[in-house]
């Protein structure tokens, strides 16, 4: 395994930043100045973003974030990683509407919002028969890795999520309902939504799967597979170590050794889940695309996912 060069921050903070837009260039400013690069978005709601760099540029990042007044005094959810490779292509700082998207108004973690889980609790919540055990992320997320016996919403975007809930509100009845995401951002909006709707008995993993994957010994751990991250990494595994899911590069959704046993598997060019999608004109463009790629390596130029 290649040694770590880059230091990886995911980082939220939901709180009330109603002056959001005049952080845009100053956080940019920073980013550029100790070499990191990622995404940041912000929103009146708070701040979301993965960036990477080096341990010490990306310390410098933390410290200005927490000395903004609307963030400072709040809980900044934070989790480190590593990466042998800069994972990002650039530096972005986008002003949004929400820091993630859920698209239903009045949602407010500052408000209301599930029971936090450490990780070392988790296990005995879902391993209780009375929990139902809710995977929160995108169908491609689930489909390399998820907690054993979550349910998939077969969502492909966490707009969908609102619906699903209400089209199953009779599973969750009575029971002690857990979720799960990424890093934890999502199931503060999720489980404030669930809450939203009456039920009581809510809880989220604090951290999220990142977070569970740091702490918990793979041999006590409930977690099947790799976790998806949206980077040149592709997803992670225990130790939060690189995984070894790539990304087909026609449809940017994640594949594993045995997917690429499909014969629908062309390198660069498609996968089973996106060749009944593509037309022969649509292969034929990825085809001239993997070819300039095979190029730019032998010529020693680094190529990315893209943004």
């Amino acid at each position: 395994m290649c040694e770590a060069h880059f230091t990886v921050a995911a980082l939220y903070c939901f709180a009330r930043f109603p002056d959001f837009e005049s952080f845009q260039a100053p956080l940019t400013d920073v980013c550029d100045q100790n070499g990191i690069k990622g995404t940041l978005l912000l929103a009146a709601e708070g701040v979301n973003g993965t960036v990477a760099g080096t341990k010490t540029g990306i310390a410098a990042l933390i410290n200005y974030i927490e000395s903004i007044p609307a963030l400072g005094g709040q809980n900044i959810e934070l989790k480190y990683s590593t990466a042998s490779l800069m994972p990002f292509n650039r530096m972005k700082v986008r002003l949004k509407k929400e820091i993630v998207t859920m698209g239903v108004e009045g949602i407010d973690p500052l408000q209301s919002v599930g029971t936090y889980v450490q990780p070392q609790d988790w296990n005995a919540l879902i391993d209780d028969q009375n929990t139902i055990l809710i995977d929160t992320r995108n169908d491609y997320e689930y489909a390399i890795g998820t907690f054993k016996g979550a349910l998939d919403p077969n969502t492909k975007t966490f707009r969908e999520f609102p619906q699903w809930v209400e089209e199953n509100r009779a599973v969750m009845e009575g029971k002690k309902i857990a979720m799960f995401c990424t890093g934890g951002i999502r199931c503060e909006k999720a489980t404030a939504f669930v809450k939203g709707l009456g039920f009581d008995d809510v809880f989220h993993l604090k951290g999220g799967i990142l977070k569970y994957l740091e702490d918990m010994p793979a041999d006590d751990s409930r977690w099947e597979g790799e976790c998806f991250v949206f980077d040149e990494r592709v997803s992670v595994g225990h130790g939060l170590v690189e995984g070894d899911v790539e990304l087909c590069r026609a449809c940017r959704n994640p594949i594993t050794q045995q997917d690429k046993l499909s014969e629908f598997f062309e390198e660069g060019i498609s996968c089973a889940r996106c060749y009944p999608e593509r037309t022969e004109a649509d292969r034929a463009r990825y085809a001239e695309r993997q070819r300039q790629v095979l190029l730019a390596k032998q010529r020693g130029i680094k190529q990315h996912i893209g943004d």
